[in-house]
């Protein structure tokens, strides 16, 4: 016999000894060492890392199903499917051999078709891998180290998360009643100021004027993220004509493109231009620069699929209501349910058990609910009947 690290092992099994005790202590060792090892790389990584890093939560993302009979309303995506232009534009790309040569880092073909369509400068637009590469650029660009992020909350949970990124305080400023922003604003000196217009989870809307008197109380850049702006009455583009105001976009929800990856803001042309020293080089291959220009300029498209979601959106909410749950009015592709009677989240792990994923969310003393997207109506109606049996 002999021992390594408190393990037994025999140096020459007994006749009496059978193939599968061997291969117990074996893995006895094998675990020992594994947890050893672990132990020693995360000392290693806490000392490699920032601190900030090393201690920080992390923005988690919602969940990604791999099980195709998965209803999936938890993360927004647009049920139905993006216009055949985004192919055909695609297809040619690749029929072309674009694919060995470097995109245009200033997604110039992009800009010339959103300005045409939003009508605002092209030289007024920014591009970015996805809305949330936008976001990190605003902030890289906007906030020094100990610096201070500011946004109302509930809301976008992961603008905090750029703020421990950047090794900036967060500071998070409770909705008024309504979900309206308090009046006045009381962080006026942050370095950067988020407002997710419509808001998520609430889906609800601040509306334009306060949103111009909040950008006129700051002292920095305010950044309305009008991620689900196309499910709205309203937009806040107008008020890019001030110095410190950027709107972001993205073509994930709207455009049916959240598998491809592409946003952008819209600002004041002197103030994209300093933006531009501090994205990434070519922050966006020439697929989604492709892609997105595509399904911007099929607007016929887009909007017959938003007339589509807005209507579910109706009927959901209506028949939400009629059984106990207490439903923001939305103007965005998802709605913000809550209960008075009873917590949510138990109706969360019953709805996935049945293979339905809505988005469970904790804001703690805030409180919590259920975000749930507005998928097709045969989705729509599964979750319904199976809500009819559980609550």
């Amino acid at each position: 016999m002999f021992v390594y690290n408190k393990v037994s092992f025999s140096r020459e099994p007994a006749a009496s000894a059978d193939a599968a005790s061997i291969c117990k202590d074996a893995a006895r060792a094998g675990r020992w060492l594994a947890a050893k090892r672990s132990a020693w790389d995360w000392i290693l990584m806490s000392q490699f890392l920032r601190a900030k890093v090393f201690n920080m939560a992390g923005y988690t993302p919602g969940e990604q199903p791999r099980d195709a009979d998965v209803v999936k309303l938890n993360t927004n995506e647009n049920p139905y499917p993006p216009s055949p232009c985004v192919a055909a534009a695609i297809s040619e790309l690749l029929h072309h051999g674009r694919l060995r040569k470097y995109p245009d880092p200033l997604g110039q073909d992009f800009c010339q078709v959103a300005g045409r369509i939003l009508g605002v400068d092209p030289a007024s637009i920014l591009i970015g891998n996805g809305s949330d590469d936008i976001l990190t650029i605003l902030t890289r660009a906007f906030v020094p180290e100990s610096g201070l992020v500011v946004s109302p909350t509930p809301s976008y949970l992961l603008y905090k998360t750029l703020a421990d990124l950047q090794g900036a305080a967060f500071q998070a400023v409770p909705f008024a009643p309504n979900w309206s922003i308090p009046e006045p604003w009381p962080v006026r000196d942050a370095h950067l100021t988020f407002v997710a217009n419509p808001n998520s989870p609430s889906g609800t809307m601040v509306p334009v004027s306060a949103l111009e008197n909040l950008a006129q109380q700051l002292r920095g850049p305010l950044v309305i993220d009008e991620a689900y702006i196309d499910f709205a009455d309203a937009t806040a583009l107008p008020l890019c004509r001030l110095a410190n105001v950027i709107v972001t976009r993205t073509l994930s929800k709207s455009y049916s493109l959240a598998g491809l990856r592409f946003g952008f803001a819209v600002a004041q042309p002197e103030m994209i231009r300093q933006l531009t020293k501090v994205k990434d080089s070519y922050n966006c291959d020439a697929l989604s620069l492709a892609g997105a220009a595509a399904a911007l300029d099929d607007q016929e498209h887009m909007l017959l699929n938003r007339t589509k979601i807005l209507a579910t959106r109706g009927r959901l909410t209506r028949q939400l209501r009629a059984l106990g749950f207490q439903v923001e009015p939305s103007q965005a592709n998802f709605v913000w349910v809550t209960r008075s009677d009873r917590p949510v989240k138990p109706i969360f792990e019953t709805l996935k058990g049945r293979k339905i994923l809505v988005r469970f969310m904790d804001y703690g003393v805030l409180g919590d609910g259920l975000r749930i997207s507005v998928g097709t109506d045969a989705e729509i109606d599964r979750l319904l009947n199976e809500l009819q049996g559980i609550v």
